[in-house]
């Protein structure tokens, strides 16, 4: 697919594709986004939004010392356009940063939609582009254009991605359940998530009805390789009885306001739209049949007679090796002028997505104006994403979601210091190193 000398394709309206679209515009550059739908859909999208959200409506801690809270604060002032829809539709969910996912692809879409320099086209792309270009197609690219990566890049990884379900508020028996965020302070009013406690016998008559329940199989030629991070919980309950009760069902930090005695394990609800209609089963993604999901959700206190308005599912998710494919600026080897965006890219999660997105932005952008766009501070978060995409061990590589592990360490009397202090001064440092580098690839705010 041949580009125009003067426009920057952009292949895919996700996340990625969105921010990289906006932050090319938004240094005069003109772009054409192709975004498939409503042509050809994938199976795990809903909706014929841009950036729509198809796991989980949160963005995860918007804490500054948290890692991905630290890398939210680094896009909103590099002029994230996901970061500002985001915060534009947030709901509750104490300390993160979760949206009306409906809202927030809307409000993404006006935005493009009213920026004279992006044009976007509705139709499935098919051949990689020449030129000047970004494929930012996701986990779920169409079987046409990942053939094309994959005589261009050799066999593609993959993992498998589930996602949660999500009930109807007014579904859920309410006086069985209680209101409270973890860790919250007594006396500080309601907290943002809704809980169904369980006590030993409950928890064990669930977990036993996950292993015995009837889950969609794969097929016989692929490997089920799953991100960690996001395990489906039957694959979870399959590593021993208690992991659940470890993991998504923990109840540390948990307390009903009612009194009584403290809960064995808890299925945490959080928020979906602002209208609080929606409930996500948080940390519940599954390959469950369907059937399945409904009979044995709703075997939990309060979800007896939910009705859901979206079920759970597994999706197979493509990603390149990175370390052998890509240059420091996420550019192919093998094909100057083409560069990989988003999870394909072998970042995992929404933000780390976007956050590609952004630097492939910046770094077209300057190529397109004759020139070569700095690196972000390996100090930073955004550095610290490109330095696991350049540095890991190409055979062993797996799409990661930011954490301070991938951070270069304090030196000298900083490195002595509790684990909390020592986020708070990596987060201290990043964003100190990183306005040196705003200025330097021109980041307006958004």
């Amino acid at each position: 697919m041949a580009a125009r000398a003067d426009v920057v394709f952009v292949v895919g309206g996700g996340l990625a594709g969105c921010e990289a679209a906006w932050q090319l515009a938004r240094r005069g550059i003109a772009v054409r986004l192709f975004e498939m739908r409503p042509e050809l859909r994938s199976p795990a999208h809903a909706t014929d939004e841009l950036a729509e959200l198809v796991c989980s409506n949160s963005l995860r801690s918007d804490d500054a010392e948290n890692a991905v809270g630290l890398l939210h604060e680094e896009l909103r002032r590099a002029g994230s356009l996901v970061l500002a829809a985001a915060d534009a539709n947030r709901v509750p969910a104490g300390s993160a940063l979760a949206v009306d996912r409906l809202a927030f692809s809307r409000e993404i879409g006006a935005r493009i939609a009213g920026e004279p320099r992006i044009e976007l086209v509705r139709r499935e792309v098919r051949e990689l582009p020449d030129g000047l270009a970004i494929v930012a197609t996701g986990p779920l690219t169409s079987d046409a254009l990942a053939a094309r990566m994959r005589a261009l890049c050799g066999d593609s990884l993959y993992f498998y991605d589930s996602i949660a379900p999500v009930v109807y508020a007014d579904s859920l028996a309410h006086e069985r359940l209680f209101r409270a965020s973890r860790w919250q302070e007594p006396g500080a009013g309601e907290g943002d998530y809704l809980n169904s406690p369980l006590d030993r016998a409950a928890y064990q008559r669930f977990v036993a009805e996950l292993l015995a329940a009837d889950k969609v199989p794969l097929h016989d030629f692929e490997k089920p390789v799953y991100f960690e991070g996001c395990l489906p919980i039957e694959v979870m309950a399959e590593r021993g009885p208690e992991t659940l009760a470890f993991g998504p069902m923990k109840p540390v930090g948990l307390y009903d306001p009612r009194g009584g005695p403290p809960p064995y394990a808890v299925v945490q609800l959080r928020q979906e739209d602002k209208a609080g209609a929606l409930y996500n089963l948080v940390g519940f993604q599954t390959k469950l049949r369907i059937g399945e999901q409904k009979r044995i959700f709703r075997t939990l206190p309060g979800l007896e007679a939910a009705v859901f308005a979206r079920f759970g599912s597994v999706h197979r998710n493509t990603f390149i090796r990175a370390p052998e494919l890509l240059d420091e600026r996420l550019g192919l080897r093998a094909r100057p002028g083409l560069h990989v965006a988003g999870q394909m890219a072998g970042v995992e999660g929404y933000v780390e997505s976007a956050a590609l997105g952004l630097l492939a932005g910046a770094f077209v952008a300057a190529k397109a104006a004759g020139a070569e766009a700095p690196l972000p501070p390996g100090t930073t978060a955004l550095g610290a994403l490109l330095r696991h995409l350049r540095e890991s061990d190409p055979r062993r590589f797996q799409p990661a979601n930011v954490t301070f592990g991938l951070f270069p360490p304090l030196e000298g009397r900083h490195a002595k210091v509790s684990r909390r202090e020592r986020h708070k001064r990596l987060s201290a440092r990043a964003l100190e190193d990183l306005a040196p580098w705003l200025a330097a690839v021109g980041a307006q705010p958004t």
